[in-house]
């Protein structure tokens, strides 16, 4: 694939401005909704699996815990961006037992217009054991997330910006032909879903993407697959989004690296859906016109207080909390520039 240079004409649709100060529009959260079933072992799978019977593995592991999730990359972003107090339109599709999901999203205002109910199907969802050792066996159906292609995004109105986050093969490729067709300025965040696709995929994914988002591993895969450097990347969208754990995150763009710390949780409870909190935290910042520093300070604090509690979608704060603890981690001023 031959890189050039974007124009300024054709960079043009990718600009988010809210420089006029009217109320910002809806992000649209193409992606999967899902529930977690976690279970507890109350000992190690070391003792309980030989290494040379695996040939003929039948095991059970009594687990007295359990706990069902709400969750899935649409549902958790959309969550994080309600409490930020911004309009967040997960598009997804869900199975027949989606009721319990759909109370919980009524309950904390998350629309439901572009989420689909797929009667044939159940929702995706995934079934997790942990040990003592905090080692994991995972089950994941999908259901009837690989029906996602079945939503269009020309069926939502007043969007402003969007993200194709991990789904259905079909819907993560038809959304982002979608977003780049309409000109709607998109997050292309291929998370767990990244193996899925080979060199030309994500060739196109790229190409047709304003911002790319990747944890570090994912981002090394990404250039395994392609060959690309990071000025490849770059070079095509607005910015390249690399979370680093502990370790904080780097914003990358045409000009610059952005360095942005780990805001410092009070605990560390469960990082599930600690990714996708950021990820709203930067859709945030999108909506408003925010700078970068600013937008990954706000995703990185997202990102700790999630991790503060058991599950995706069971943090809460007010937005004068998060301004607080804002002030507190980067600084005097910071929350004025916040947007919240």
């Amino acid at each position: 694939m031959t890189l050039t240079q974007p124009t300024q004409s054709e960079k043009a649709k990718h600009k988010v401005s809210n420089a006029s100060g009217k109320t910002p529009g809806t992000a649209l959260i193409c992606g999967s909704v899902a529930y977690d079933s976690i279970m507890v072992f109350g000992d190690r799978f070391k003792n309980h699996l030989l290494p040379d019977q695996l040939h003929i593995l039948n095991v059970s592991f009594f687990v007295p815990q359990m706990r069902r999730e709400f969750g899935g990359c649409a549902g958790n972003i959309a969550y994080n961006l309600k409490l930020l107090g911004d309009q967040g339109a997960p598009m997804a599709t869900v199975g027949k037992d989606f009721a319990a999901y759909a109370e919980w999203m009524k309950q904390n205002g998350v629309p439901m217009d572009h989420v689909t109910v797929i009667d044939s199907e159940h929702t995706a969802q995934a079934f997790i054991i942990t040990d003592q050792d905090d080692n994991q066996i995972t089950a994941f159906h999908p259901g009837a997330m690989m029906l996602s292609h079945q939503n269009k995004v020309s069926d939502a109105e007043a969007v402003t910006v969007g993200i194709v986050a991990p789904d259905g093969r079909d819907g993560m490729v038809q959304h982002a032909e979608q977003f780049a067709a309409a000109k709607i300025p998109f997050i292309f965040d291929p998370g767990q879903g990244l193996p899925m696709f080979g060199k030309e995929d994500l060739e196109k994914f790229v190409s047709q993407a304003t911002w790319v988002a990747v944890n570090e591993y994912e981002w090394q895969m990404l250039q395994q697959k392609t060959g690309w450097t990071l000025k490849d990347v770059v070079t095509q969208v607005d910015a390249l989004i690399v979370t680093l754990g502990s370790q904080g995150s780097t914003i990358h763009t045409r000009d610059d690296a952005i360095t942005i710390p780990c805001a410092t949780p009070k605990a560390v409870v469960d990082p599930t859906g600690c990714g996708d909190a950021y990820r709203a935290g930067i859709l945030h910042g999108l909506l408003h016109g925010l700078d970068w520093q600013i937008t990954g300070q706000i995703a990185s604090l997202l990102g700790a207080i999630k991790i503060e509690t058991r599950g995706p979608q069971n943090h809460r704060f007010t937005r004068a909390e998060f301004a607080q603890r804002l002030e507190l981690g980067f600084g005097a001023g910071v929350a004025s520039r916040a947007a919240l």
